[in-house]
């Protein structure tokens, strides 16, 4: 089955099995191995990516059910050569260890930060809230680090929040 998506910018035309996960489509025909297999079942993050801008378990989607989307890996958020600024805020806060996680935890925030509205933390649900250090754990916890960079992590987002 032929499907076609734009992956970090650049027009794709593939053909696939109607079985193959996303995550499989990108590592195994496109190369683009950033996005990590964890669990293989949606719980740990590590293969988060953006569809149309929205965050997404990569192992969980059907590549046939994003034809016609547009995709953002961990290798799309820099523009050329300059980081992105979660990317660079990560480095500067040390918010890695083993570098694993790092991919799905920077795709989610990146979604993260533009995703408007209340969390199952946020005290007034009228108001979007303010992406204070519980509200960005909260939001991110769908993105395990075996290595306990929580602290780190949490930092470089709030930073680029600011």
């Amino acid at each position: 089955m032929n499907i076609t998506l734009q992956v970090n910018g650049v027009p794709h035309t593939v053909d696939t099995d109607p079985r193959m996960s996303l995550l499989d489509l990108l590592r195994e025909r496109l190369g683009l191995i950033g996005a990590k297999k964890g669990c293989d079942h949606g719980q740990c993050g590590a293969c988060t990516v953006l569809i149309d801008g929205r965050r997404a378990n990569s192992c969980l989607a059907l590549a046939v059910a994003v034809d016609g989307s547009a995709v953002t890996t961990v290798e799309g958020l820099a523009e050329g050569d300059d980081l992105h600024p979660l990317q660079a805020a990560f480095i500067e806060h040390d918010a890695f260890q083993c570098g694993y996680c790092t991919p799905g935890q920077l795709c989610s925030a990146a979604g993260m930060l533009g995703e408007p509205g209340p969390s199952a933390v946020t005290g007034d649900l009228v108001v979007d809230p303010e992406l204070t250090p519980e509200e960005i754990r909260e939001r991110m916890s769908g993105n395990l680090c075996r290595c306990g960079a929580y602290v780190n992590i949490v930092s470089a987002i709030a930073e680029v929040a600011r």
